[in-house]
């Protein structure tokens, strides 16, 4: 293994940066563009996540146009906002038609853009734009994407073939994409986006992990898929080894043995990538100085952060949230937060527990790079485990449109529909329907959904407001019963419960913040916070741990500031919480 970052001479112009929530993307993808303005380089770093963080750890407020970084000459950053994106686009194809088409067609069209697929298309024609070296880019040496988790990246990645098969096979005047001209001007950019992506000379991508076994396999599974893709310039960053010390630690002895462990199980795919790697850092990786800190640059005399002395003792057990729930009849029980806090353990750790107290409980998923724990189906009475599989329910739900509402077509209209049903698009609404489907189950028992990362999520619920307009456009049948009470459900406190995930680190603290703030403004109200992976109490003697465990004092008092008596803690596990024992070590 080699030390992080790379030679920085041997760096093509295109840098990616991807895995599982949580492994420290953002971090790494902003000291990598920070090592290479330093270098003498102009850098432009972006972030094509629906939940980005450049802005935290940067400690700037972005744009959708590059900014300068204070302190660094030569880096520049800048967010593509997926809802900016999608109105400029929206903007870009509507405008010249105002005043030349009728006033019910041009209303009609509009609301052809209301769906989060014009959003996720949107997003993407920005991103093709920057990589075919149009706008902004062209003046920078270097462009440096902090990619989303990675069911969107890969989706991401993909759409430059799925919409350019799409078009090329599209006879049609519209789609749910609006008209087809406006993606028309598009296809050789998307055509130059993709052979970049598949030059090893002119990009090259980093897939970050944990020495952990979920992220390895996310990992791992990344590179194939992406290799699939044509994507081969990639190389592996394992970050946040735990290091050695000289003091006798059991805890930190164990994590040790299971970062080892991990390293083992999934030593064949080390070995066939060029791997870096970094120590675990005691404190948060902010600002410039935090980030030279962990490129090992950090200057002497650094300020030292003060610790918190607020008083925690409104902190409760994760005990007392299960017995809160397990008062309930029914409902649906929502994990939500950023990519890797551990919202699939907590669920999990929440489903045994009502299990085994006699309850009867369905414990699922939304998530596109899901990984709950298959081994827990059939092994404790009264605990069903599924999952919503977006390529299952999508033929499914093609299938039954086709049935529908292709009855008694002619053979034109007929083509229209399935052209129309071989758009992403379709994807979105299966998986909507599917999860309007899992949270009706709750009617009976208690459903715990293991959500996707928050940028997923927040485009999952707003799919509660755009999927009738699209079901109105195709001219299906009736909406089914589930989905027209969705809303409502999930506004329902008391049939609704929506857990907070986060570790108590600043990003995934303020970004459970925000989208406690979007649901609110949604009407939906978060029950509880849970606080995962913390050190608090635990008898704490390696170096590293002890500072790690007096910074993470401010952000269990932020989070009890915010929602006072409903914060409840998970310790940090000296062995990985898996099956039916291991997710019982919580209660």
């Amino acid at each position: 293994m080699k030390t992080f970052p790379p030679d920085l001479a041997s760096l093509p112009r295109q840098l990616f940066f991807t895995g599982k929530g949580g492994v420290g993307k953002t971090s790494l993808s902003c000291a990598l563009a920070l090592a290479l303005a330093e270098s003498g380089k102009k850098v432009l770093l972006i972030s094509t996540d629906p939940a980005s963080n450049l802005d935290e750890v940067l400690e700037i407020a972005l744009a959708s146009s590059p900014r300068p970084v204070p302190g660094c000459p030569g880096l520049s950053a800048m967010n593509i906002d997926p809802h900016a994106a999608a109105a400029e686009y929206r903007e870009r194809v509507i405008a010249p038609l105002r005043g030349v088409i009728p006033a019910v067609a041009l209303s009609s069209l509009e609301e052809q853009f209301n769906g989060s697929c014009t959003v996720e298309i949107a997003a993407f024609d920005q991103f093709a734009a920057l990589l075919a070296g149009q706008g902004p880019a062209a003046a920078f040496d270097h462009l440096v994407f902090d990619t989303a988790p990675t069911g969107h990246t890969l989706r991401l990645m993909s759409l430059a073939e799925a919409w350019g098969d799409f078009l090329n096979n599209s006879n049609a005047e519209s789609s749910c994409l609006g008209p087809l001209a406006g993606l028309q001007q598009q296809r050789e950019v998307y055509r130059l986006a993709v052979a970049t992506l598949r030059d090893p000379a002119a990009t090259r991508l980093f897939l970050v992990s944990r020495p952990q076994k979920a992220a390895l396999r996310e990992a791992q599974r990344s590179s194939l898929e992406l290799a699939q893709l044509g994507v081969v310039g990639q190389e592996l960053i394992l970050n946040g080894l735990l290091p050695a010390a000289a003091i006798t630690d059991p805890l930190a002895e164990a994590l040790r043995r299971r970062e080892a462990e991990a390293l083992r199980f999934y030593q064949e795919f080390l070995d066939s990538l060029p791997v870096y790697q970094l120590p675990l850092l005691g404190r948060q990786v902010l600002g410039i100085d935090g980030l030279r800190r962990l490129l090992g640059r950090a200057q002497s005399g650094a300020t030292v952060e003060a610790v918190s002395s607020d008083d925690l003792s409104g902190l409760r057990n994760f005990s007392s949230l299960v017995a809160e729930i397990n008062s309930l009849s029914h409902g649906v029980v929502l994990t939500m937060g950023k990519g890797g806090v551990g919202k699939t353990s907590v669920a999990a750790a929440l489903a045994v527990a009502l299990a085994k107290s006699g309850r009867q409980v369905l414990l699922t998923t939304t998530d596109p790079a899901a990984h709950v724990a298959a081994a827990l189906s059939g092994q404790l009475p009264g605990l069903e485990v599924g999952r919503i599989d977006p390529i299952a329910e999508t033929a499914a739900y093609r299938d039954e449109v086709l049935r529908v509402a292709g009855a008694g077509l002619d053979a034109d209209s007929l083509a229209l529909l399935e052209e129309d049903l071989r758009s992403p698009c379709t994807e979105e609404i299966a998986v909507f329907r599917a999860f309007a489907r899992a949270v009706a189950q709750g009617r009976d028992r208690i459903v715990v959904m293991d959500t996707a990362p928050t940028g997923h999520t927040l485009l999952l619920l707003d799919a509660t407001q755009s999927y009738q307009r699209e079901l109105q456009r195709q001219q299906r049948q009736q909406h089914p019963e589930e989905v027209l009470q969705l809303l409502p459900r999930l506004r329902d406190p008391q049939y609704c419960r929506i857990l907070l995930v986060a570790l108590p680190e600043a990003t995934p603290v303020h970004e459970a913040a925000r989208l406690e703030d979007d649901l609110g403004r949604a009407g939906i109200r978060a029950a509880a916070w849970v606080m995962n992976q913390c050190l608090l109490g635990l008898d704490c003697r390696d170096p590293l741990l002890i500072e790690r465990q007096k910074q993470e004092r401010r952000y269990l008092a932020e989070t009890l500031r915010r929602s006072p008596g409903h914060v409840h803690i998970l310790p940090l596990l000296a062995e990985e919480p898996v099956g039916i024992q291991g997710l019982s070590q919580f209660v």
